[in-house]
């Protein structure tokens, strides 16, 4: 009888399981009014006209002495390319790290050589990039 008193009594506290997600849904509700909040304020506190200056190209006080539109050089994208390949490859050093901290070090002895081929591939690619002249800006 007495432990029928107490277990009614501690599932009239635990509550209904959608109280588990309040907490992801006020974040959900911070993340949503964060960035929609300023651009709402902006819209109503900004200037209705705008003056002779702010409607210029560019508002660094130089005026601009070539069109908008120049061509870039294609050294400029390979270097964002290298850049792109090198970070994407660097994503893949996470998954290792986690799976190294793990008990079996069998498996970690594998991954260790298999990290270190894979860092050797990642440093003769970027020598290739740096005998070749790629990173050179000028």
């Amino acid at each position: 009888m007495l432990l029928q008193a107490v277990a009614s009594t501690t599932n009239s506290n635990i509550g209904s399981p959608i109280t588990a997600y309040w907490p992801v849904m006020i974040f959900f509700g911070v993340a949503v009014i964060f960035p929609v909040l300023p651009l709402i304020l902006g819209r109503f506190l900004r200037p209705i006209k705008y003056e002779k200056g702010k409607m210029r190209p560019y508002e660094c006080g130089i005026d601009p002495t070539t069109e908008a539109h120049d061509r870039f050089t294609v050294r400029y994208y390979i270097v964002a390319m290298l850049f792109l390949i090198f970070d994407v490859e660097t994503i893949f050093l996470l998954p290792w790290a986690i799976i190294f901290m793990g008990d079996d070090f069998s498996f970690t002895k594998f991954a260790l050589v298999e990290m270190f081929v894979f860092i050797a591939i990642l440093v003769v690619g970027y020598y290739y990039a740096w005998r070749k002249g790629a990173l050179e800006w000028a």
